[in-house]
């Protein structure tokens, strides 16, 4: 059975994106300066360790535009280049009734997700990530995810889409590991008590 890790980056106030949409405040200084080298090697390392990844329309959305093409861009720094490439290679799920069509090694799911993500699960396999705050709790109400990795940024944005859904019951939680990244970033990764 495959391990489901959730992690994305998170407000202090406990929000994947501001109102808007808006990400802007997530991810440091950018990717060769500091904070950002250390903290976007560290996502690098967490995405190569992931064999599927699975996102919702939002995420993949955002990530599509930019992902894929980024190793040829002017100005592209070594870390984005190699981030670029691992993304573009990466097997993809993407669930969303919305949108028809997907490209860069993804499949469309458009039916039931929680479904989807529990037969993904049963496979043998190496560990799937999930992102998108509304398909993760989905798959957090269904009792799906084995892992939460939050990496808490020192900002309060006062609303926005937050990082954990309403549950139907308690969810006990281990801590197994916490990390500081400079400038103030805090990871935070807990695994599911079964």
């Amino acid at each position: 059975m495959r391990k489901l890790i959730y992690g994305m980056n998170v407000t202090l106030d406990g929000y994947t994106a501001a109102i808007g949409d808006d990400i802007g405040w997530s991810g440091g200084d950018g990717p060769d300066s500091s904070p950002g080298a250390e903290f976007f090697q560290w996502w690098y390392e967490q995405m190569a360790a992931s064999e599927l990844s699975l996102y919702g329309r939002k995420l993949w959305e955002a990530m599509s535009s930019h992902w894929p093409t980024a190793d040829r861009q002017p100005g592209a720094t070594p870390a984005e280049i190699a981030f670029g490439r691992l993304w573009r290679d990466m097997p993809k799920v993407v669930f969303s009734s919305t949108i028809d069509k997907v490209d860069w090694n993804t499949r469309l799911v458009t039916g039931d997700a929680v479904a989807e993500i529990t037969r993904l699960k049963a496979e043998d396999g190496g560990p799937m990530d999930i992102g998108g705050a509304t398909l993760a709790g989905a798959a957090m109400r269904a009792g799906l995810i084995d892992e939460y990795m939050l990496v808490t940024a020192p900002v309060l944005v006062g609303g926005g889409t937050p990082y954990f859904s309403a549950l139907d019951r308690w969810v006990n939680l281990r801590l197994i590991e916490t990390r500081t990244f400079p400038g103030g970033l805090v990871l935070t990764r807990y695994e599911t008590r079964r």
